[in-house]
């Protein structure tokens, strides 16, 4: 599961915010994470939250919401 699903999932960002992040994404080098941090649309514990949870998902391990 992409990064972008898990916040959408959590509801820690709109698909607005995530669209526009994606799109200003594809101008920069910077990670999808970073550019939401830096726009304030996310908290770091959330941030470090959601990536633990796509780690956990590609590796096969089971996650309860």
């Amino acid at each position: 599961m992409l990064l972008g699903q898990i916040l959408l999932k959590k509801r820690w960002v709109s698909l607005n915010q995530l669209e526009t992040t994606v799109n200003q994404q594809k101008d920069s080098n910077h990670k999808l994470g970073e550019l939401l941090l830096q726009q304030g649309f996310i908290a770091q514990e959330q941030l470090e939250q959601a990536l633990k949870e796509q780690y956990w998902r590609r590796n096969g391990y089971w996650v309860i919401d």
